[in-house]
């Protein structure tokens, strides 16, 4: 009796069991932010690097491969503007219609799935985009970038792009067993679009909310039959900015109903990682944001994001029961070096070759002869020689431009800041170009982004706010503590530090920051900049400045005041690049010297007030009455002094 009872009960609950445990492993693979570095060479320094390129990312997508039974490979955008190799096919070469794109040439090597659009998509326009696009022989999908029809009524509104996919793919459980499945693919971009390419994009597109986008068309997906929905989000993560139109809006895209998991990027940040560690909502060692699983692989290669998900069957039905994230390298630190992991996929670079080698030469063409080395090895303590170029240039370029119209006689600045500067690029990320020829690498070197030159109306009171804003760069000090306090502050990146020339002014960093990068004024009373002069005389609250700067910057990018496109006047049809090769071109022979227009406000101090630049910097610290350099750190970068009195 108990034998045949035993086999009783396992004959009825064997099925049961087998239906409850019908699991298929899925790995989802995503690059993001390749920005063109398709091969791990530096356009600039003339030389292969280990820490970036798909070459070297397409190691990790074979061996990722063979790890599994099931995968796929997704591109989360930013993918055909970013180095001179983007810009040689763009606008040197210019890319034919039946040509395919390098970027494709290579991704059509490793089989892609799908892809989605970033905001530097758009950079070169919507007819290079789409000749572009062309070349891809994977599936494009974008939900939130709609056709303007001009009428006003977004009843009628047609997608530009395809909202969605549902991809049929067949996969394997884990007992061999072949199942059909229906995978949803969306995608998003920034609406920010809008205003940073706006001459590109403007009676041509309007793009919509991500969040509210989502949760149209993930129902709709649903409807459709998709058993899983990956979304492709070009959106960093912010936790603190919940409302329409929010430009990282990866965050609250993981409490859409119905989505499984998120490729994110335009952060060019790593998730899972320590900096998101502690925040509610977010598990950084599972990589999970409100319990659904995402990744952020970097930028330019440097990491592939996978997420393994379990499926489980139940019925005709499948969900996702567990998911976890990796941001597997390409590299390794060991102090300042990079030690590659894997080596660059032959095939990529054979692919690639002659773009490659068009764009070597392509980079090297001279354009004119600087007096004095340009570096941005201190452009965040002191007036710099890589600001100051790009500053004169569109000085020279926006008078040129104001004669003859209403705003002639109007004064003009010119506001720039260190594109490289180190921070996430490590301690090489710098521009370095010594006293002689200046050739196109140099300028790209300059001035890494194609944004479009734009002239701003602003008031005395405006500038100083601005320039308020821009302090935000720098910790407090405080002056009567003794003891190592860093003066940088790293969640505020180098390319919001801007500096304004044509006026002088002096920072007082021993003053609370005004503003905070995304809350807008946290400390009403506070004012650290001090002494703002123009021409000899204080300015005035009520006085009036043209002021050159960029799309990017005029169309509200970094959340500064008083920018958000209405102070616009004039819209250039040059880039800001452009306008810094044509004024070397004019000039044959530039003094880049710096102005020394600002500097921090001297104060006694018990502090050892300290920062990060690069190594090669030591021996101009040692010409540099204010500077001392330390110690190699860890990181590979170098930690120096510098003297407020």
């Amino acid at each position: 009796m108990k034998k045949t009872a035993l086999i009783f009960i396992f004959c009825f609950t064997l099925p049961t069991f087998i239906l409850a445990k019908t699991i298929i492993d899925l790995r989802v693979m995503g690059t993001t932010d390749l920005h063109v570095h398709i091969v791990n060479y530096d356009y600039y320094k003339d030389k292969l690097v280990p820490g970036f390129g798909l070459a070297k990312t397409a190691a990790l997508i074979k061996n990722a491969r063979k790890e599994v039974q099931n995968s796929m490979l997704f591109d989360n955008g930013d993918l055909i503007q970013g180095n001179p190799l983007g810009d040689y096919v763009a606008k040197s070469k210019v890319l034919k219609y039946g040509e395919i794109h390098p970027v494709y040439k290579a991704m059509n090597l490793l089989g892609y799935d799908a892809a989605t659009l970033g905001n530097h998509e758009f950079n070169y326009g919507m007819s290079f985009l789409l000749k572009a696009l062309k070349g891809a022989n994977f599936p494009y999908t974008n939900a939130n970038v709609y056709v303007d029809d001009g009428d006003e009524n977004p009843e009628n509104d047609q997608n530009y792009f395809l909202p969605y996919l549902i991809l049929d793919r067949q996969f394997k459980d884990n007992s061999e067993v072949v199942h059909d499945l229906k995978v949803g693919i969306i995608g998003f971009t920034p609406p920010q679009i809008m205003q940073w390419d706006k001459n590109n994009l403007t009676n041509l597109v309007i793009v919509k909310d991500i969040i509210t986008t989502a949760k149209k068309f993930v129902l709709e997906m649903k409807s459709q039959g998709a058993d899983i929905i990956i979304a492709m989000s070009h959106s960093g993560i912010d936790t603190e900015t919940a409302g329409e139109m929010n430009e990282n809006a990866s965050f609250y895209l993981s409490q859409v109903d119905g989505i499984d998991a998120l490729l994110m990027g335009h952060a060019h940040s790593v998730f899972p990682g320590k900096k998101f560690d502690g925040i509610t909502g977010i598990d950084g060692k599972k990589g999970t944001l409100n319990g659904v699983a995402a990744v952020m692989p970097g930028s330019w290669g440097s990491h592939l994001g996978i997420i393994d998900l379990k499926l489980q069957k139940t019925g005709d039905s499948w969900k996702v029961i567990d998911g976890q994230s990796e941001a597997r390298p390409i590299f390794k630190r060991d102090g300042r070096k990079k030690i590659p992991l894997v080596e660059a996929e032959p095939s990529i670079v054979t692919a690639v070759r002659a773009d490659h080698e068009g764009t070597m030469a392509f980079v090297k063409t001279s354009v004119g002869k600087t007096t004095a080395p340009i570096n941005s090895f201190f452009a965040l303590v002191a007036d710099d020689p890589s600001i100051q170029i790009v500053t004169n240039a569109q000085k020279w370029y926006v008078e040129k431009l104001v004669q003859g119209t209403q705003y002639e006689g109007l004064p003009v600045l010119s506001a720039g800041a260190p594109f490289k500067a180190g921070g996430r690029g490590g301690p090489g990320y710098y521009t370095d170009v010594s006293a002689g020829d200046i050739a196109i690498k140099n300028v790209a070197d300059l001035y890494i982004y194609p944004n479009t030159l734009r002239v701003v109306l602003m008031t005395g009171d405006q500038v100083r706010e601005w320039l308020e804003m821009s302090s935000t760069m720098f910790n407090q000090i405080n002056p009567n503590k003794s003891g190592q306090q860093e003066l940088i502050n790293p969640e505020f990146p180098s390319y919001n530090f801007d500096v304004i020339d044509g006026v002088s002014y002096e920072i007082d960093i021993t003053q609370p920051q005004r503003y905070a990068a995304k809350k807008g004024v946290v400390k009403p009373t506070a004012h650290r900049i001090k002494n703002l002069m123009f021409d000899g005389k204080p300015v005035k609250a009520t006085d009036k400045f043209l002021i050159a700067t960029n799309n990017y910057r005029a169309g509200g990018g970094g959340n500064f005041p008083g920018l958000d496109g209405s102070t616009v006047i004039i819209e250039a049809p040059q880039t800001n690049r452009q306008v810094l090769v044509d004024y070397i071109f004019y000039k044959k022979i530039i003094n880049p010297s710096a102005d020394q227009n600002w500097r921090f406000t001297p104060v006694a101090s018990n502090a050892t007030v300290v920062f990060e630049s690069s190594p090669s910097a030591k021996k101009i610290s040692e010409q540099t009455a204010n500077l001392t350099f330390m110690r190699i750190k860890k990181n590979g970068f170098a930690q120096y002094q510098i003297k407020l009195k």
